[in-house]
């Protein structure tokens, strides 16, 4: 063959696909699969791993324990926790504990946030052994301790096996509260689950007969050891159901308190985690002897109570103006009782305001655990009607707001709410322009000093309609707060807010009275607030802005 064909045949042979290059006799050949780009190794900021869609599977599978937080770089929680969270993660890496602190940026990251349904930050996950599907909610503190100490608890025992007596009173001489578990294997579980959230305890457990005998059990039991008060509490396991979680927990929480907590910032949380609804406070003046001599009497009177009522002393002198102004309290008022149930926010005082004694206290509290205490009011004062803003309290309330001549427009508001003194100008302005209006009461109470037992109020300032005629009916207004806005409510008929027929039809339609409104140019704002109060509830439904007195709020 000619030389200098060989080069054009080879050419020719290669474009053919003889050379593999092209289709076979099967076919086109696949093209070779394009490599996955290498996983990157995540940056780190002050101990934190700095994570992202194209990292997180690397750092689960190199760290089978990991906490993860979501945070936004604008969210005010997620900068105040950052320097916590760099202090945990220095203290586990000091004990070369096996667990990992890391952290993304949900708004940098939706698809993560979606992922693992991230709603609010900061938002904390615990990935335990590279499970990705089900990582665990954050449920501790937010200082770099709990958060530690909550890791801990999860990535090593909860729980100290004890086998001897010098181990056992070890481990209750070393904190103020310490839970030990004497039972069999069967209850170990669910003790261990518990101890992983009751961070402010430690905990041990034993099958041991002589720890047993050492401290006077003869069957399975939770012991809670303390340094105050009784010392310790005792709970018995059930024989035949075993051991509650939720039973265990409760008598913790209770046990674990003091008879009398002093309230402060270390031991807020704890009072309002108790998961006892009544407390009963006393405020005093520590600095003054005479007011610290009255502790004595409160604290015997609050044994009998263990578990029913929390008894809790407020000083004044330590920063607790919040505490007074809640309940509607002046410093000159101490020393003095109160008593609230923080389910439904109910406060009770003493009919009288006598010397605090063991047994002033505990009469007072049977009282009111018996129902024969009426809520807080304030005594009315002699000159409540002479203004153009009408001064309510408790024992007035009813006879003024469900006057049936009248439309009582009222206020309820709290001395220290920065939005009710905002508003004050325009109320005082509205109770003036109308003050000759025979049908009309424009007034206001006191909600901290006064409870109403059948219309709680939640927020300040709740501003609340009250129409002239039979039926009791309770309006919720929500509109602008201005005189304007106001006026043109009064001016328009507020009364007929309860004739929900009248403004919208059964169909949806235009009832007569929101067609006369939108043909006279109503304020637009009007008439949004009345379909707005009508579709919530106005018919009658529950949770509407137009409700029966005493009728579900």
């Amino acid at each position: 063959m000619d030389g200098q064909l060989l080069p054009v045949l080879l050419l020719l042979l290669g474009a053919s696909g003889l050379w593999g290059q092209g289709p076979g006799p099967e076919g086109p050949l696949e093209e070779p699969p394009e490599e996955e780009p290498p996983e990157e190794e995540p940056p780190e900021e002050d101990g934190i791993l700095v994570l992202s869609r194209q990292t997180l599977g690397l750092a689960l599978r190199e760290h089978p324990a990991l906490l993860v937080e979501f945070y936004a770089p604008w969210c005010g929680h997620c900068k105040a926790l950052a320097p916590e969270y760099s202090k945990a993660a220095a203290l586990l890496a000091a004990e070369s504990a096996k667990v990992r602190l890391a952290k993304v940026d949900g708004p940098a990251e939706p698809e993560l946030a979606e992922e693992f349904a991230v709603t609010k930050y900061p938002t904390l996950k615990f990935f335990l052994d590279g499970n990705h599907r089900h990582p665990e909610e954050y449920t501790g503190p937010w200082e770099a301790e709990g958060i530690a100490e909550w890791l801990r608890r999860r990535v090593g025992p909860s729980a100290t096996r004890l086998e001897d007596e010098e181990g056992a009173q070890a481990l209750i001489d070393a904190r103020d509260v310490v839970v030990i578990g004497f039972f069999q294997d069967k209850d170990v579980a669910t003790f261990l689950a518990l101890a992983q959230d009751a961070l402010d305890m430690s905990f041990g457990l034993t099958n041991q007969p002589q720890l047993f005998q050492k401290f006077g059990l003869t069957k399975d039991t939770v012991v809670l050891f303390k340094k105050y008060d009784e010392g310790r509490a005792d709970f018995p396991v059930d024989e035949e159901l075993g051991l509650d979680q939720g039973d265990l927990s409760c008598f913790l929480l209770t046990h674990s308190m003091h008879l009398v907590t002093e309230f402060n910032s270390q031991t807020s949380r704890k009072i309002f985690a108790a998961r006892i609804l009544n407390h009963l406070l006393l405020f005093v003046n520590q600095t003054l002897a005479s007011h610290r001599e009255l502790l004595a009497g409160f604290r015997e009177a609050a044994p009998s109570f263990r578990g029913q009522v929390l008894f809790v002393v407020v000083d004044l002198g330590a920063s607790n103006d919040h505490v007074l102004q809640y309940f509607g309290l002046k410093a000159e008022e101490a020393p003095t009782l109160r008593f609230i149930n923080i389910e439904t926010t109910k406060k009770y005082m003493p009919a009288d305001r006598g010397p605090v004694t063991a047994t002033s206290v505990a009469a007072f509290c049977h009282a009111v655990l018996g129902g024969e205490v009426k809520v807080c009011s304030r005594r009315s004062p002699p000159d409540w009607d002479q203004r153009p803003v009408k001064t309510l309290v408790g024992k007035n309330f009813e006879q003024v707001a469900f006057d049936e001549t009248k439309n009582v427009f009222i206020k309820f508001y709290a001395p220290w709410c920065t939005h009710c003194k905002e508003m004050a100008p325009a109320w005082e302005a509205l109770a003036e322009k109308y003050r000759d209006h025979e049908d009309i009461v424009i007034a206001e109470l006191d909600a901290t000093a006064n409870e109403l037992e059948a219309l709680p109020v939640h927020s300040f300032p709740t501003l609340t309609y009250f129409p002239a005629g039979p039926g009791r009916k309770v309006i919720e207004y929500k509109g602008t707060r201005d005189l304007d806005t106001f006026s043109k409510l009064l001016d328009s008929g507020v009364h007929l807010l309860h004739l929900a027929d009248d403004l919208l039809l059964e169909d949806g339609q235009h009832g007569p009275v929101l067609t006369h409104l939108l043909e006279h140019h109503a304020a637009f704002e009007l008439v949004a607030h009345l379909l707005e109060v009508v579709s919530a509830g106005g018919r009658g439904g529950e949770g509407g802005s137009v409700r029966q007195f005493g009728g579900r709020p």
